[in-house]
């Protein structure tokens, strides 16, 4: 397998190019489908295979970059963005980020602010995937019963649900609406609310903008889940753009292993948003919602490697990341494929 090492002049290492390939691969088609960036893997993920963090995390942010740009170009011909609400999120997820950081710059003039923010990590992800799993399990079965004995012909919107109905109930003006989501009147302030929010645990976790957004855009705002992947991707877009020019002007951008990456994500990201079009929007959030799970399980075994500083933690911790990653590759592909035979 040498003969795929190849040197990475700026990183300083040799790297195998088949694993960047699959990095980005995986990093694409997972991007592509949830509308989240990735550095959740790709940063961890090389920085297990050799990478010095601070070019993992630049490195990583230049194939988000990169991947992120097709994925919308492919949601957009296929009508899954919301430019309007896509746009307005972005410079209020930006204060929230700052206000976010400056939360972790306090706490880490206070004491091990390490601890305290995976934790808190820990806490938000098992949170938010405990209520995706009793969203699809309890309520969407429930909503489904019941259509079924009023009408078997009536098919359910995956924007319904009480949280969202109930913000939208909140008449502050200005008012404002969003046709590409069939959103007809939301308070603007409920709207800047949101993104607030979502930027600022966006900085406070160190969590793509993606990885918060999406989830928000479907049960605080109420958009139909496909629309929720592809405007989401616009926060992921110039978010990793900003952050990428950051690390590039500090040189800790490996270029080489970023183009090698954004070789397989731009063929995932393909493949990624694809499977959108044939995987029903409960269905992604169920996907959603186990793989924010197993992330939030590395994490603990992460914490446990800071605790104890046994490597078997650590080593453990990168298998359940990279194998997650692995294991929803393989289903959304297979998903995809599945689907299309039925077409044909």
């Amino acid at each position: 397998m040498n003969i795929f090492n190849i040197y990475l002049p700026v990183a300083g290492i040799h790297f195998n190019l088949l694993l960047l390939l699959l990095i980005g691969f995986c990093v694409g088609v997972i991007g592509g489908f949830f509308g989240v960036g990735g550095g959740w893997l790709v940063t961890p993920a090389l920085n297990i295979f050799g990478f010095h963090m601070a070019f993992a995390i630049g490195t990583g942010l230049a194939n988000i970059f990169g991947q992120s740009f097709g994925a919308i170009k492919k949601h957009q011909k296929m009508g899954n963005i919301d430019w309007k609400l896509g746009l307005i999120s972005i410079a209020t997820s930006i204060i929230g980020f700052e206000l976010g950081s400056r939360v972790v710059i306090a706490l880490e003039k206070a004491g091990d602010v390490g601890t305290i923010i995976r934790w808190c990590y820990v806490v938000f992800l098992a949170g938010l995937g405990i209520f995706m799993f009793y969203d699809y399990f309890v309520l969407y079965q429930k909503r489904l019963k019941q259509l079924k004995e009023e009408s078997s012909g009536t098919k359910l919107k995956n924007n319904h649900n009480g949280i969202s109905e109930k913000l939208h109930n909140i008449n502050i003006p200005p008012m404002i609406s969003f046709p590409s989501s069939n959103i007809e009147a939301v308070s603007l302030w409920i709207i800047l609310s949101v993104f607030l929010f979502t930027g600022f645990l966006s900085g406070l976790l160190g969590i793509g903008g993606g990885f918060i957004i999406m989830p928000a855009l479907v049960y605080l705002i109420g958009l139909p889940t496909i629309i929720a992947v592809g405007t989401s991707l616009i926060t992921v877009f110039f978010s990793s753009a900003f952050g990428c020019l950051v690390y590039a002007m500090d040189g800790r951008v490996e270029l080489l292993a970023a183009a090698v990456m954004l070789v397989g994500s731009s063929i995932g990201a393909t493949i990624g948003a694809t499977a959108v079009k044939y995987i029903k929007g409960y269905g992604i959030r169920l996907l959603f919602a186990i793989m924010i799970v197993f992330t939030s399980f590395s994490v603990i075994t992460e914490q446990f490697y800071k605790m104890t500083t046994k490597p078997l933690f650590q080593s453990f911790s990168g298998i359940i990341l990279i194998g997650t990653a692995l294991t929803m590759t393989v289903i959304i592909i297979a998903k995809l494929v599945i689907e299309y035979k039925k077409e044909d």
